[in-house]
């Protein structure tokens, strides 16, 4: 186990430095001996009970001094039953944990509303970006690191057990957060015309 302060989505490609001894030693034996690891997210300091298991896709750079940055691909969620603080004889975490069974299908509706929500929200703060399209990997996973969720809402996220209950969870955060920051975008574009000459018709009375 790799616990990081992170989420890690199933499908998520994630890089990697990696300078710990223990972590290292982990590396290595996902290497030689072709395993996964898991890694369950730290929030506000406390080790979540819901990991995701990684496989390592590429070593990107071997430092002199052991370092190694790799790149690594979530794969699937696991239940955490219980946390060793050393795996037996390793230098590293380990845990025994379970398979979480997904179920990937949702309402095309849903999912409409959730993209044309979030196209909103990208429009407001002038994103443009593009989502991989793995049909594979549910469309939660997909964009769960862009529709401005804390680290506590993406642990929500990656623990509920369907794709319709998650893009539901997505629905409401951006139907909550999007009042707000198209305001907070309106209250910029004023604060830019302060101070310059304003060429205004005036009401006709």
């Amino acid at each position: 186990m790799f616990p990081l302060s992170l989420v890690v989505f199933p499908g998520e490609n994630l890089r990697l430095h990696i300078f710990e001894p223990r972590y290292r030693q982990l590396v290595q034996e996902c290497i030689s001996e072709g395993l996964h690891f898991g890694i369950p997210p730290v929030v506000e300091q406390a080790l979540m009970m819901t990991a995701t298991e990684v496989e390592l896709v590429t070593i990107d750079k071997r430092y002199p001094g052991g370092e190694l940055d790799v790149t690594a691909r979530g794969l699937s969620r696991v239940k955490v039953r219980e946390f060793f603080r050393e795996a037996n004889g390793k230098l590293y975490p380990g845990a025994d944990v379970e398979d979480i069974a997904d179920f990937p299908l949702a309402m095309p509706d849903l999912r409409e509303e959730v993209e044309s929500l979030l196209q909103q929200l990208h429009d407001a703060v002038g994103i443009r970006k593009q989502y991989r399209n793995e049909e594979n990997i549910p469309f939660s996973y997909r964009i769960g690191h862009h529709v401005g969720m804390n680290l506590r809402q993406e642990f929500e996220l990656l623990g509920l057990p369907s794709e319709s209950e998650r893009l539901e969870f997505v629905r409401k955060h951006l139907l909550d957060i999007l009042p707000v920051v198209m305001e907070t975008e309106r209250m910029k574009a004023r604060a830019k015309l302060n101070g310059h000459y304003k060429n205004l018709l005036p009401p006709d009375y």
